[in-house]
């Protein structure tokens, strides 16, 4: 049944509202709130008691226990929900009483916006909402208690609307008898048709931002300061900020930090896409921008939010006519705020370079607030608010969280997409298109570790999608020998980006560049991929000749497009392959060309040293070509010599290449004699030779006949003389290889 909450007769606390935190999303939508014991004592309420929040409005919810941290701070944590129904904003104060329950019978719910959710039985929404405690007019999330207050908590309970998911909002419009309600097993909930209501605000929260760390922060004290105490500003004699420009990849939150702040601040919210307000009447997209500020001013506290400003507020140098006039409009509306600290412009672009720079001055966009691709730390974060109310069985988020550096929000949001999606492939055989999908369907949906694994496979960093990039497939098991080359690499590139406490504890730096040097085909390549795969960091493979262009500019845009996207999706390898094309000694060029990109590369590498988990390799066969500005300490700090491979490599490398090869009394070691001077690329040149011949002959396994004839056909690629130059090229170089034996990858 449903219990009417009789009017508190207890005492009343004080506390001061503030959010979940982001570890801890799993309470949000639940219709909880936290406070410390302390406080419970005051109140006279245990964990799992209805208590009443007085804000601006009253609303219900069920107590429980504070985080640990939380002990002592006079706070209450709420999410979003409850404080929109209370009205009361993060920072303010409410008022907490205890609430006593009677007998109630109906209760009424409908989505917010205009959706369409999947036929299910009320009784099961019963089930879900028991214990949860609401009234008229609240927003609710079909979301369960959690075990810590109710008793018969299982984990069926939360895959029981499996598709409405934590996007989805509901409101009570009516309870019977009218007041506040307590559900139990006895309600009868009646879920309506969804409301046409167009919300001007967006019903965003806070905690449905993850991943950014203390930018949401710093954002609040910027916006939320002058829209609610202007006041403090008046009082010191300044102008409090009357702009913020976040700019960042895309996809990494920015209209949904805006929405969030706008939400969580109860001001006007008006929303400009940039490329809307270009009309095609001279003087038209003005007369937009001024009614839209002129609106602002009116409805105070209000914030205006130009989404992808850079449509519309580009350089005016490159600018003529309409686009021109727009700039200088909207130069002369920020200017022109009366109601100052009443109307915030909010601002948003992945493009801060083609702003124009009138705008990016004090007193207009006051901030910059660079949102980068979130950490590991905040990938968690994203994903815990992506699968919240989500139907997942034994998924591991930290796991996924490792297996996604360069994602960023939207980039996790499109992997939770489809790995749901690949769930639900997995019962359309039980359903009719045609027909309405049973409950009793719906509810076997489960989304498991390895739809997340299969939908790695077909989602990939947007980030990643404009320069070169390969994601390596190659272990340290696939390089055959080379052990003591494997320990400096690992040492120079794998250590840095799996390990950088090592080297803080040390007090020094980790290398910055390395240089991979020695004879065509014998595996420079390879080796990077696999300490990128290793490392698990993302991979910009760059071949030196692909960066040039014949237009003066391009290729040293280019090298800096290469670099910034590096620092985007950090940790991040930029692996320039045949560097010698593009980076030899200057004043050999005659065109000029390659020295502009030596200068561009050397000015990127300088630029290195703040930017973490960046790491520059390249690999040449000569050289004794690059420009000296380019190997010093600080740019290229390791030389790796990778030589042709000895006959223990030899061997090491044949029985890699052979491995799922039919052979048939095959001596592999005979092989290794045979092949003095042969590459890791030659190797594979004769096995895959080797078995042609038996493909040609229609046998089923290679012989000792065929490899022969292999080595006779492919032949070494290398020299004595050829190998004595690199051997003195080698000796040039400051830095050698070590020789002690590691520990730190065992």
């Amino acid at each position: 049944m449903l219990l009417t909450v009789a009017p508190p007769v207890d005492v009343e606390i004080e506390l001061r509202v503030a959010e979940i935190p982001p570890t801890n999303q799993n309470d949000t939508g639940r219709g909880i709130v936290r406070i410390d014991s302390r406080s419970m004592r005051v109140a006279g309420v245990s964990p799992g008691d209805p208590v009443l929040i007085r804000g601006p409005k009253n609303t219900f919810a069920i107590v429980d226990t504070a985080y640990p941290s939380d002990i002592g701070l006079g706070i209450i944590r709420m999410d979003g929900l409850i404080r929109a129904n209370s009205g009361a904003a993060i920072g303010e104060r409410v008022r907490v009483a205890r609430a006593k329950a009677l007998p109630v019978k109906k209760l009424a719910i409908s989505p917010v916006g205009n959706l369409k959710v999947p036929p299910i039985d009320p009784t099961a929404i019963t089930k879900l909402l028991k214990g949860r405690v609401m009234t008229e007019g609240d927003f609710i999330s079909l979301r369960t208690l959690p075990k810590s207050v109710r008793d018969d908590y299982t984990h069926d309970l939360e895959i029981i609307v499996p598709l409405f998911g934590p996007q989805v909002k509901f409101r009570v419009q009516s309870v019977e008898p009218g007041g506040s309600v307590l559900i139990d097993d006895a309600t009868a909930v009646l879920l309506e048709k969804s409301e046409e209501k167009v919300v001007r605000r967006p019903f965003v929260t806070y905690e449905d931002v993850g991943g950014m760390g203390g930018l949401v922060t710093k954002i609040r004290e910027i916006v939320e300061l002058p829209l609610k105490h202007p006041e403090i500003f008046t009082q010191l004699g300044i102008e409090p900020p009357k702009g913020v420009l976040m700019h960042g990849p895309p996809g990494c939150g920015k209209t949904l930090l805006a929405k969030a702040v706008a939400n969580e601040t109860h001001a006007h919210f008006i929303s400009i896409n940039g490329p809307e307000i270009v009309g095609k009447f001279a003087g038209e997209a003005e007369e937009k921008l001024r009614r839209i500020f002129a609106n602002a001013e009116k409805n105070a506290p209000a914030i205006v939010f130009v989404d992808e400003i850079d449509a519309i507020a580009s350089k005016r140098d490159d600018l003529y006519g309409i686009e021109g006039r727009i700039v200088a409009q909207l130069l002369t509306l920020m200017d022109g705020l009366k109601d100052r600290g009443q109307v915030i412009v909010l601002a948003a672009t992945n493009r801060p370079d083609v702003i124009d720079a009138a705008l990016r001055r004090p007193g207009r966009f006051d901030r910059e607030i660079a949102i980068g691709v979130p950490d590991r730390k905040g990938r968690k974060e994203v994903l815990q608010i992506h699968v919240k109310g989500l139907p997942i069985k034994d998924v591991d988020l930290d796991k996924i969280a490792d297996l996604t550096p360069g994602f960023t929000g939207a980039d996790l949001a499109g992997l939770v997409k489809e790995a749901s999606l690949l769930a639900i492939r997995r019962i359309l055989p039980k359903i009719d298109l045609d027909d309405e999908i049973p409950s009793e369907v719906l509810s076997q949906i489960r989304v498991t570790m390895n739809d997340f694994l299969e939908a790695l496979k077909d989602v990939e960093p947007s980030a990643l999608r404009e320069v070169l990039v390969e994601i390596p497939k190659v272990r340290w098991t696939d390089v055959g020998g080379l052990d003591d080359v494997k320990q400096e690499i690992r040492e120079s590139i794998e250590l840095p980006m799996t390990s950088p406490a090592k080297f803080r504890k040390m007090g020094i730096e980790p290398p910055r560049g390395v240089l991979l040097y020695g004879p065509p085909g014998c595996g420079k390549t390879l080796l990077v991929k696999a300490a990128a795969n290793e490392a698990n960091a993302n991979f910009i493979s760059v071949k030196g000749p692909e960066v040039l262009s014949k237009w003066v500019g391009e290729s040293e845009k280019a090298v800096r497009s290469i670099f910034r996207k590096a620092r985007q999706l950090a940790p991040c390898i930029v692996f320039f392959d045949e560097i010698d094309s593009i980076a030899s000694t200057r004043g050999m060029d005659s065109n000029k060309v390659s020295e502009r990109v030596v200068n561009q590369l050397l000015t990127e590498l300088d630029g290195i040293e703040k930017r973490e988990g960046v790491i520059f390799v390249a690999a040449t066969n000569r050289p004794d070509l690059l420009d000296a500005a380019l190997l010093r300490p600080g740019r290229i700090d390791r030389f790796v010599y990778v030589p042709a491979p000895d006959a223990d490599s030899r061997l090491k490398v044949l029985k890699i290449h052979t491995k799922s090869m039919p052979l048939k009394a095959v001596d592999l070691r005979a092989v290794t004699k045979a092949t003095e001077n042969f590459g890791g690329a030659d190797l594979e040149a004769v096995c895959r030779e080797a078995a042609m011949f038996a493909i040609r002959e229609n046998r089923r396994e290679v012989t000792a006949k065929d490899f022969e004839a292999a080595v006779e056909k492919v032949g070494p690629s290398l020299d004595a003389r050829v190998l004595d130059v690199y051997a003195g090229i080698k000796k040039s170089f400051r830095m050698r290889m070590p020789k002690e034996e590691p520990t730190y990858f065992r």
